[in-house]
């Protein structure tokens, strides 16, 4: 869709959160979105347009970079934590929420300013204070929430049941008014059910709240993946409803990221290139996921047992560090089994035809990577709603295998995870080994994965309910802006 003209396109306004599993989305859905004409707009911290800028350039888009001083020192927080992935300790998270209220007024002060006017402000949902923003501006306010369908359905009935409510954490009950038996316990739920000792679940009741006062929702999924929960999910009347994803998809197909040598030359693609296609496993537990010493120990010991071929993404860690070194373990799978140190360029190594299997740990964006990919998964779910994308990996789609993870553990807490709540080695080794299986159930779940991905690509070309779900939520402002 292209607009009439230049004047009579909407400005649209992203702002997300302060942190990479939230704002890549975003830059994602505002490449989409000015692909179709629109201005858009990206409030970013000083330390996101430096990390993000050069990606944004090179699509040769107009987006432009709405930048804000990030209060660090007005919330205690270390400089230079502009991000959550930043953050020297996850007990510094309520000093960084605090932080990101802080920007309401900055926020204002840049948008007042702005010409052409904003039309409409996408929020990230912790960002609260973009209600008023919006009431003030008099346009309408959309969340972006990085979740899909399933979990706000399953969100839903949990929270007006209070069937979660039960004496033992341990637990299991089905989710009432669902559309599939799912169960859970109530370990392994988000915050909202579940709060970790730092945790401020009145800050979760709160981003409810203001989600219901908001003009619609734009969800990173696609029709094809659950169309059931989303039409489920629609009755509740929540406002409207657009699913545009799998974002990353749509811009890999629009070859936005083959430009990028440093994704090309990374040696671990060099790597891949020299195996069998379909004989390696990678492994990404995700940005914010910190896996102590011990449990790191386990999962590479897993992936050794299993005699597969691995990539194993690990973050900067002294104490890691001191156990490869100590057990010798990378001289041990030397040409088998590469240890890749920071940053992944993981839609690069997921469309790899030498990948065979990803074990993750569940997040949405990871989780629909894994999907777009076409890949049948390992599922390590750890915290927030990653429990409920695993179910629709594993049981929904039934193109995973679980690692037997059992219950959430809380951003900051990992250092205290009890023994008996470890992930162990042999949970590991027996899920790789399901995956990677040729024989029939592995073969066929391979199959179900492929399908899936071909799925989701045909839905985000033109033509598919993704594209189609963009226009209309293009259009749907447009009439707004006339009508108001």
């Amino acid at each position: 869709m292209s607009m009439a003209s230049e004047s009579d396109s909407p400005n649209f306004i992203l702002v997300p959160l302060m942190s990479p599993g939230h704002i890549i989305p975003m830059i994602q859905l505002a490449k989409l979105v000015a692909k179709r004409g629109v201005h858009v707009s990206i409030v970013v911290t000083h330390l996101d347009a430096s990390r993000f800028s050069s990606t944004i350039a090179a699509s040769g888009l107009p987006i432009r970079l709405l930048k804000v001083r990030f209060p660090c020192d007005e919330a205690g927080l270390p400089p230079g934590c502009e991000s959550a992935d930043l953050l020297p300790s996850f007990t510094l998270l309520p000093n960084f929420l605090n932080a990101t209220k802080l920007l309401q007024k900055p926020v204002e002060a840049v948008l007042q300013r702005l010409s052409p006017p904003p039309t409409c402000i996408l929020s990230d949902k912790n960002l609260m204070w973009t209600v008023q923003t919006c009431d003030a501006l008099k346009i309408p306010r959309l969340v972006f929430d990085g979740m899909s369908c399933f979990t706000q359905l399953v969100t839903h009935h949990l929270y007006t049941s209070k069937i979660y409510q039960t004496p033992d954490p341990t637990q299991l009950f089905h989710v009432p008014n669902f559309p599939d038996k799912i169960e859970f316990s109530r370990s392994q739920l988000p915050a909202l059910f579940n709060p970790g000792p730092s945790d401020d679940k009145g800050h979760r009741e709160r981003v409810r709240e203001t989600e219901l006062l908001s003009y619609g929702m734009v969800v990173n999924t696609f029709h094809e993946l659950e169309h059931r929960y989303i039409d489920e999910f629609r009755k509740l009347g929540r406002g409207r409803i657009w699913c545009i994803g799998p974002l990353s998809l749509s811009l890999s197909l629009c070859n936005e990221e083959d430009h990028d040598d440093a994704v090309s030359d990374h040696d671990c693609l060099k790597w891949l290139d020299d195996k069998k296609p379909g004989s390696v496993v990678y492994a990404c537990l995700g940005s914010l996921s910190r896996l102590s010493a011990a449990q790191f120990a386990e999962l590479a010991l897993g992936l050794e047992d299993s005699g597969r071929e691995f990539l194993l993404v690990l973050k900067e860690n002294p104490e890691m560090e001191r156990w490869i070194s100590g057990d010798g373990i990378e001289e041990r799978v030397k040409g088998r089994g590469f240890l890749l140190r920071g940053w992944a360029p993981q839609m690069a190594i997921l469309g790899h035809p030498a990948v065979g299997a990803f074990l993750t740990h569940c997040g949405w964006n990871s989780t629909l990577e894994g999907i777009s990919a076409g890949v049948p998964m390992v599922t390590w779910p750890i915290f927030a709603e990653q429990f409920m994308n695993e179910k629709v990996v594993v049981e929904v789609h039934e193109i995973g295998v679980s690692v037997g993870a059992r219950r959430v553990v809380h951003l900051g807490e990992e250092e205290e995870e009890k023994v008996e709540d470890m992930v162990r080695r042999e949970g590991i080794r027996e899920a790789v080994e399901r995956v990677m299986d040729e024989r029939v159930e592995g073969s066929e779940r391979r199959k179900r994965a492929r399908e899936l991905g071909e799925r989701a690509r045909r839905s985000v070309k033109e033509g598919g309910s993704s594209y189609q779900n963009i226009t209309t939520l293009i259009q749907d402002i447009t009439d707004f802006i006339y009508k108001n």
